[in-house]
């Protein structure tokens, strides 16, 4: 069931190799792919960190493996429900776009919260699709 959902996400979702946020060292290409999706979501986060003043969050591959984790877990399951391993967390499901995705986590106090914190630098993002087409978003922060 698993290599099913993955191969129907990549499909919708294919794989690019993404690339750092500016640092303060020069920046390195990261040593792991990340859906277009998945990019799409961190790009549309950190624009809405951006329009208040805040850095951006950096892609972490530990952050990315684990919400990919927990993505391909809800949509098995279609089932809608929060880790026990993320420092803080977003879920979703429904929304059709990354931007939709996070447009609806910032219309949420709390999602909004997890995304505007100072505490977090780091984030892992995925979306997979269900066997019904319902896709289940998911952002993990540290």
């Amino acid at each position: 069931m698993m290599e099913s959902l993955v191969a129907v996400a990549a499909l919708l979702f294919p794989a690019e190799v993404a690339e750092q946020p500016a640092a303060k060292t020069p920046a390195k290409p990261a040593a792991f792919a990340l859906y277009q999706v998945e990019r799409e979501i961190i790009q549309h986060t950190n624009r809405e960190r951006a329009r208040r003043g805040l850095p951006a969050l950096a892609a972490d591959e530990s952050l990315i493996k684990s919400a990919r984790r927990h993505a391909i877990w809800m949509s098995s399951r279609r089932r809608l429900q929060h880790a026990t391993t993320a420092s803080a967390e977003n879920i979703a499901q429904g929304q059709s776009t990354a931007r939709e995705a996070v447009s609806s986590w910032m219309h949420s106090a709390g999602h909004r919260a997890n995304i505007l914190s100072y505490r977090w630098s780091r984030i892992g993002v995925a979306a997979y699709v269900a066997a019904n087409g319902q896709i289940y978003w998911c952002q993990q922060f540290e």
